[in-house]
């Protein structure tokens, strides 16, 4: 079935962060707009590529990932459907910082940074709105720092399997990214994180087939797993 054609300024309209402009704006920006289709593990851009635009998700999931020789492959986060990213390298018109790659199959549409900053100066509301973003990001990262704090490997992973399946009814997830990559954002060694996962398994907690893994026994990961 050949996907559903998506029309720019509908979505944009849509969306929290380009709601407030009126038709002009939303015109000139949706007619800016590219849209980028991706299959699975196709990359959107590479660390070092020029930063000339911000993304928004339309569908599907965008992992990105840091690479170096040093650490090997670290995520470094996972953007879903409604949100964008790309704006802190954009506005610093720096080169990227890391590889934004396609979880599964994706849609993107890719706003440029011209365009981008031609509504900036035009709609004081909308920049209002990149801030609270920009400064969401901040405070999320700061509650990752905090959750590599906590007291042991096993709790991060805990931690980060309860948030992985936080939406109603979820109990499946892929991993978005390779083991190694997760085990790094976990601050674990890849060793480590499939021995915890192995563990987990063991216990009839977890159900792990490759990177696809269910959670069994919710409740005990929320009352007791996740202190020891």
């Amino acid at each position: 079935m050949p996907p559903r054609p998506i029309a720019p300024r509908d979505f944009l309209a849509a969306q929290p962060l380009f709601k407030s402009l009126d038709e002009a704006s939303l015109a000139r920006l949706a007619a800016a707009t590219q849209l980028r289709r991706l299959a699975r593990g196709e990359r959107l851009f590479s660390k070092g590529d020029a930063a000339s635009a911000m993304y928004v998700v339309v569908h599907g999931e965008i992992r990105l990932v840091a690479r170096t020789p040093a650490r090997g492959e670290r995520l470094t986060g996972v953007v879903g459907a409604g949100r964008s990213f790309g704006e802190p390298v954009m506005f610093l018109e720096r080169p990227a910082l890391v590889d934004a790659e396609a979880v599964g199959d994706a849609l993107v549409l890719q706003l440029p940074r011209e365009a981008v900053f031609a509504e900036l100066e035009r709609s004081p509301r909308l920049a209002r709105r990149v801030i609270a973003g920009l400064s969401q990001r901040i405070e999320a990262l700061v509650r990752d720092l905090d959750r590599q704090a906590l007291g042991s490997g096993r709790a991060r992973l805990v931690d980060y399997l309860l948030r992985a399946t936080d939406d109603a009814g979820a109990r499946s997830f892929r991993l978005p990214a390779t083991k190694a990559a997760v085990a790094a954002h976990l601050n674990l060694t890849p060793e480590h994180f499939s021995r915890l996962l192995h563990e987990m398994a063991q216990a009839g907690l977890l159900r792990v087939a490759g990177r696809q893994i269910t959670i069994v026994e919710r409740a005990r990961l929320e009352a007791g797993d996740r202190r020891r």
